[in-house]
């Protein structure tokens, strides 16, 4: 029965789903996920704050004025492996143009995403380095 079984990049998005549900975000929640070349879960980000800081009073009420010091969830996530460990990242959203460079410079192969990011570079950089990036959409995932 093995055809019954939920394919790899769609294990790795679900589980990144999940991650996103961590963010102290209240605009932008995402989640990211990456598995070594056995696909075993190599760990889960999301997006957010340094961890240990503590934000000050209204800091989550400006959105613009509080961007620049969100860490973004493969950020995070590429800080729990070394280059050339991860063969697949799942991310919640397209990773933008940095994140994607980011992931290049640590060796990924395959990079699947969830939602559209329109100001990012990512699919010219996945086609210049011969990375695979493909779009799971929320309707191709199984209801649990």
């Amino acid at each position: 029965m093995s055809d019954l079984r939920l394919p790899i990049p769609e294990y790795a998005m679900m589980l990144a789903q999940v991650a996103s549900m961590r963010s102290e975000d209240p605009y932008r929640k995402v989640g990211a996920a990456a598995l070594d070349f056995d696909n075993r879960v190599i760990g889960t980000a999301y997006n957010g704050l340094a961890p240990g800081f503590k934000a000050p009073e209204g800091f989550w009420d400006q959105r613009d004025g509080r961007q620049k010091f969100m860490l973004h969830a493969e950020v995070n996530l590429c800080s729990l492996f070394k280059r050339g460990e991860a063969k697949l990242i799942a991310t919640t959203t397209m990773p933008c143009t940095a994140c994607m460079q980011t992931l290049c410079a640590y060796g990924v192969k395959e990079i699947y995403y969830m939602e559209e990011y329109h100001q990012s570079d990512a699919p010219e950089i996945a086609q210049t380095y011969g990375i695979i990036l493909k779009q799971i959409k929320a309707s191709d995932l199984p209801m649990p």
